[in-house]
């Protein structure tokens, strides 16, 4: 953690603030523009409102793109220590070289992230419960009595959605990191005695079962 944190503060520390500096400039035109709206608001027709609502769909489009870019660009980086637009580039098209595996995978990391926080929060929310409403005999006379105790548990949980979000923010950032190298495995080495492949037998597994669902998915496609 110390040799990656001082890799990027010494060697990478322009990329990061390259990458933000794109995002903040997409976000500070959708600022400006809500802000004209809010000004022009009383002049506004159904042709303008119209207008202001497609503009800022698509800053929203962009923003979550650049995002997008920003995160696999900083991936790219860190494999193979180029600048920003070429780390760009190539994660860009390595992914869409790839996108039926993107897809694919994302849709299953999303559903194990998903169910992750949710068992964090029903797991939270039901020691909340029989904290305060007393069934827990060791902690009973230790907990206040409150009139209304559903008001904490509903502010515990909401708040170990969040703490368990951001903690599975760098499980998804690890997983896209994988996933990135395994994909740059796939395009270098083919598996032989000459070039065998460098991830593992876990991996190779999954690479079985992605092709096949790949295949599949080719053989539907008309």
């Amino acid at each position: 953690l110390g040799t990656a944190m001082w890799n990027a503060t010494v060697f990478h520390l322009g990329t990061i603030a390259f990458g933000s500096l794109l995002i903040a400039i997409v976000r500070m035109i959708r600022t400006v523009l809500e802000y004209i709206e809010r000004k022009t608001k009383r002049f506004n027709n159904d042709l303008t409102r119209c207008l202001v609502w497609c503009c800022k769909c698509c800053l929203w489009c962009l923003e979550k793109f650049m995002r997008f870019v920003n995160r696999n660009a900083y991936i790219m980086c860190a494999v193979k220590n180029t600048n920003f637009c070429k780390s760009a580039k190539e994660a860009f098209s390595l992914l869409m070289r790839n996108l039926v595996r993107v897809v694919v995978l994302d849709s299953v990391v999303d559903f194990l992230l998903f169910l992750g926080k949710l068992v964090i929060v029903l797991l939270t929310g039901v020691a909340s419960y029989m904290t305060f409403s007393g069934q827990i005999p060791e902690i009973k006379d230790d907990i206040p009595t409150l009139n209304y105790f559903f008001t904490p548990i509903v502010f515990i949980v909401i708040g170990s959605y969040f703490i368990a979000s951001s903690f599975f923010g760098v499980y998804a950032m690890a997983v896209d990191t994988l996933f990135l190298c395994f994909l740059e495995d796939l395009e270098r080495n083919d598996g032989s005695m000459e070039k065998p492949y460098y991830m593992s037998k876990s991996l190779k597994k999954i690479l079985g079962k992605m092709e096949k669902t790949v295949n599949e998915s080719r053989y539907r496609s008309p």
